[in-house]
């Protein structure tokens, strides 16, 4: 086999002859002649998924303590849907099912909430030291479609998080959920990772964990902390902000149906209006005419506001919400970190100390040889379990370097979200200024010819009250 550098032309060569071998042709370098006037044939790849997450193995190897990963790679990841699937019939007690489909695991399932519960409670035992987003909140009795709706959003967003997760979306347990078809899930997980380790004991990293945490690692932490928790505090209101501009859309848009069946229930009066009471000028009747077609442009107008509330809600509000779940999952981490592994390390130094102002006082009185040994040993235990507590507490500093590099990735997110937004918004008012430039003229038909003889005269003059405030 030779062996050397591969120049730009060979490797074009080499694409070539791979593409010549895949329409069956015998390859040699005789086949070039062939193509001195026109184009090299160009090879069908196939899927690249494989390839790119080996490349990005191997760059994380090179250097384990940078994420490498952009928002546009977590998206590539995985892409979920959380739907609620159509309920049985002929069952006493209903329970609501989901049909989470998964493109990486080209995969349908059928789920309920107690089994995203279960799941949800493996991964913590599982993977102490990652972001495990929160599930939406379980309701028993008097379950509307409305709570059904946000839960499904909620569910679709818990596991959309762990599927673009760099090392959930590899973990045997993931795949087990998007990819078990039996029957009672929540038992069957829980029965066949029962005794499953957490992260420290089977990852690669865990021993090198010392080596890999910079010593400034909690100074930096803290300030990356406080950064995170701005950030939250930010996102957590223009989450509400975008939420009430949605709200307002259809609450517009359920006025502008309101106002349309006034109109319409003004065309369908068919009683008579009296010279007396109109003075012979019935403005009333022609005007019941009129109104006979506004109500269906209402409602056009009704439904294009309703669309732009779906899309503000779905395209804006949801991607803000899936922001937030992440940053409360990673100011959950930090809160797990400071009560478990520091807490605990913490508590076995002291009680090394303790051992060891026993055994120094025992010497000193003369005690038994055996107790002094009980006491000598206890102290090589706690020794023991105070070095596995440091590793576990170095290597919960370099997940949880690893974590925050994971939320600045998905900050990307917030110019994804203002972009949606601007489309939105331009798009729904471009929707109504048609429909409305529609209603234009037949209004218009309704006002004196005076008014209407000349552009100008449809603007309200700067005297009108729509100017003075009067």
């Amino acid at each position: 086999m030779k062996q050397g550098f591969l120049t730009r032309n060979g490797l074009y060569k080499a694409l070539a002859l791979t593409a010549l071998a895949q329409q069956g042709k015998s390859v040699n370098d005789k086949l070039f002649d062939n193509f001195s006037t026109t184009e090299l044939p160009i090879p069908v790849l196939g899927d690249l998924d494989e390839l790119k997450a080996i490349s990005m193995q191997v760059r994380r190897e090179k250097n384990p303590t940078v994420l490498g990963y952009s928002y546009t790679d977590l998206c590539e990841m995985d892409c979920v849907s959380v739907e609620l699937a159509a309920e049985k019939k002929g069952l006493v007690f209903k329970h609501v099912e989901y049909e989470v489909k998964s493109e990486r695991q080209k995969s349908t399932v059928l789920r309920r909430y107690n089994d995203f519960l279960a799941f949800h409670e493996l991964l913590l035992v599982r993977f102490p030291y990652r972001m495990i987003p929160r599930l939406p909140p379980k309701k028993v009795l008097n379950s509307d479609d409305a709570f059904l709706e946000n839960r499904r959003r909620g569910l679709r967003r818990f596991l959309s998080l762990v599927v673009r997760h760099p090392v959930l979306c590899t973990d045997i347990l993931t795949k087990f959920f998007l990819t078990f078809t039996g029957s009672d899930m929540q038992y069957k997980i829980k029965e066949q990772f029962r005794n499953i380790p957490d992260e420290f004991v089977t990852s690669q990293m865990a021993g090198q964990a010392r080596d890999l945490v910079p010593a400034d690692t909690q100074v930096q932490f803290s300030n990356a902390r406080e950064q995170i928790r701005v950030l939250t505090q930010a996102v957590g209101r223009m989450r509400d902000i975008s939420q009430r501009m949605a709200e307002r859309s259809a609450r517009q848009a359920n006025d502008l149906l309101l106002l349309g069946n006034e109109l319409s229930g003004l065309s369908n009066d068919t009683s008579t209006v009296s010279s007396w009471a109109c003075g012979n000028v019935d403005k009333l009747t022609s005007l019941r005419q009129s109104f006979r077609h506004l109500p269906k442009e209402f409602t056009a107008l009704q439904e294009k506001l309703h669309q732009q509330a779906l899309r503000e809600e779905e395209g804006v509000v949801e991607k803000l919400n899936f922001l937030k779940d992440l940053l409360s999952a990673y100011k959950d981490l930090c809160e797990r970190l400071e009560k478990g592994v520091m807490s605990d390390h913490t508590r076995a130094l002291s009680k090394m100390g303790s051992f060891k102002k026993q055994m120094m006082k025992s010497t000193l009185k003369g005690a038994e040889a055996n107790e002094v040994d009980r006491l000598e040993s206890k102290i090589i235990e706690q020794e023991s379990e105070i070095n596995t507590m440091e590793n576990r507490n170095y290597f919960s500093l370099h997940c949880v370097h690893l974590e925050t590099q994971l939320v600045h990735a998905n900050v990307e997110i917030l110019a994804n979200l203002v972009h949606t937004m601007v489309s939105v918004q331009i798009r729904g008012h471009n929707e109504l200024a048609q429909v409305w430039e529609q209603v234009q003229p037949m209004v218009e038909n309704m006002l004196p010819i005076s008014r209407t003889s000349s552009p100008a005269s449809s603007q309200p003059s700067p005297a009108s009250p729509a100017f003075n405030g009067t």
